[in-house]
């Protein structure tokens, strides 16, 4: 693959061996410790992040890379034509990842760019945050195919990119998703995935928590917004909405599934404290896992 920007790009078999490329790396990081030597990424970013950009410059310096970090608004992305800022990094970099509020923007860098482009996250995907998922089921359950998954909470970029890679890999996606947000709609990717017959949807946290080997939820706000005066009232909707879907002992309804969230968490929202603790809790393991994530990602655009 030359870009990855929404996991739509894979094969199941591509993505089942990105994924276990990810393990292996995992257990063997010393086989991979220059198998980026010399070779430049360049982080480009538009959107605020935490694992994102931590994962991807630990990875490209641990397999002896280096990584460099550019603010959208601090420099000429800002105000040149973007096609043609991405002919010139396309010239002093190995490979780009981009996390950019707009996805036609990342396709428009990936259109003009002659490096492999990542999508480290926009409004409608987040690829990268999905292998470190599939992979954490990988280790916790010891198969992909066959395992059941619930989302629980706003339809969102991450829930597409759970629909595009989970259905690709043979996991089945139960859905409790009572909100969508406008810039995540992708109409075409949901149907894709449930014409495979892998889909579910749930009105209930406890209805798909009996059918889920692992229930995952993310945050009802961009964290872009949590604290943004200008957006409380949409805040307070959404809260009003959501808030009978709270991850927690009593709406699980004596399902006891792995715990999953894809970070930042707001303890109190969207899951109760004592869950992101919880013996399944296996959302910091998830966490970790974007840094191998990010290394067989990398290893398979920057080397191939």
């Amino acid at each position: 693959m030359s870009h990855l920007l929404s996991l739509r790009e894979f094969t199941g078999e591509q993505l089942d061996a990105l994924v276990r490329k990810a393990l292996e790396i995992k257990r063997n990081p010393e086989a991979y410790r220059s198998a980026l030597a010399g070779k430049g990424l360049l982080l480009l970013m538009q959107k605020t992040s935490t694992r994102t950009v931590l994962a991807f410059t630990a990875a490209v310096h641990q397999m002896g890379g280096y990584a460099v970090r550019l603010n959208w608004d601090e420099s000429n992305f800002a105000i040149s034509p973007l096609d043609l800022e991405a002919r010139y990094i396309s010239t002093t970099a190995d490979a780009v990842m981009a996390r950019l509020r707009s996805f036609d923007d990342i396709a428009a860098l990936a259109a003009s760019s002659s490096i492999p482009v990542v999508n480290g996250c926009c409004s409608r995907y987040h690829p990268s945050q999905v292998v470190a998922d599939c992979l954490t089921v990988l280790e916790t359950a010891g198969r992909l195919e066959g395992t059941r998954l619930a989302y629980v909470g706003v339809h969102n970029n991450v829930t597409n990119s759970l629909l595009a890679g989970c259905t690709r890999l043979g996991m089945r996606v139960n859905l409790v998703t009572p909100l969508r947000h406008d810039g995540a709609i992708d109409d075409e990717l949901v149907a894709e995935a449930e014409a495979t017959g892998l889909v579910g949807r749930f009105d209930t946290v406890a209805a798909a928590a009996a059918e889920s080997d692992f229930v995952y939820t993310d945050t009802w706000v961009d964290m872009e917004h949590f604290d943004d005066p200008d957006y409380q009232e949409e805040k307070r909707h959404r809260i009003k909405l959501m808030s009978s879907f709270q991850l927690n002992r009593e709406n699980l309804g004596g399902a006891d599934p792995w715990i999953m969230h894809d970070m930042p968490i707001h303890p109190g929202y969207e899951i109760s404290r004592d869950l992101v603790d919880a013996p399944k809790s296996v959302i910091f393991q998830q966490a970790e896992n974007r840094l191998y994530a990010a290394k067989a990602i990398l290893h398979e655009l920057m080397t191939t």
